[in-house]
Parts: structure tokens; C-alpha cells; sequence
């Protein structure tokens, strides 16, 4: 990622622009990154990875269905020497 400081970035903001949408562009201010600039596209691919991202629930919030298949479930065989370390 290549870094810039923040006042050679106002001044020239449309070649940084332009290298955006090649690559994220570091804005620093007093040697500390303080913004990322990047491309339309990349933003778009951030909002729509941060939409998937894992959402933790308590046990309390999970719907009927998922508890049930919880305790439905069972480990594979071939992870039965992990019970081992439930024994310590």
C-alpha cells in the first residue's frame, strides 16, 4: 500500500485519486496513518464482505431450529482425541 502524508495528498489530490484505483493509498499525518484511500470498487467489495461478516448471538437469540440441531449434532470420529482435553 503506498503511503502519503496528508499535506502532499492536498495537494495533489487527483494523482492520489488516480493511484486509488489501482491500489489503497495510506494518508499519514505526523509519521500515524489517519485515512485509506481506495477505489469505488474496493469500497463496494469492504461493504458487501462487512455485510457477510459472523454476527455472534447469545444462546438466548438463536432460533428454536439452530438449538436443536446443536444438540443433535455430533463430532466426527476422527476428532475423538480432542475429548482428552476436556478432561484436564
Amino acid at each position: 500500500m503506498r503511503s502519503v502524508r496528508s499535506t502532499e495528498f492536498v495537494r495533489n489530490f487527483s494523482k492520489y485519486q488516480d493511484e486509488a484505483r489501482e491500489g489503497a493509498v495510506e494518508i499519514t499525518s505526523h509519521g500515524r496513518p489517519t485515512a485509506v484511500l481506495i477505489s469505488p470498487t474496493d469500497y463496494a467489495e469492504y461493504v458487501e464482505l462487512r455485510a457477510k461478516s459472523r454476527r455472534v448471538l447469545k444462546v438466548g437469540e438463536l432460533p428454536p431450529s439452530i438449538i436443536d440441531a446443536l444438540k443433535a449434532s455430533e463430532m466426527s470420529a476422527q476428532h475423538d482425541h480432542l475429548n482428552s482435553l476436556m478432561d484436564e
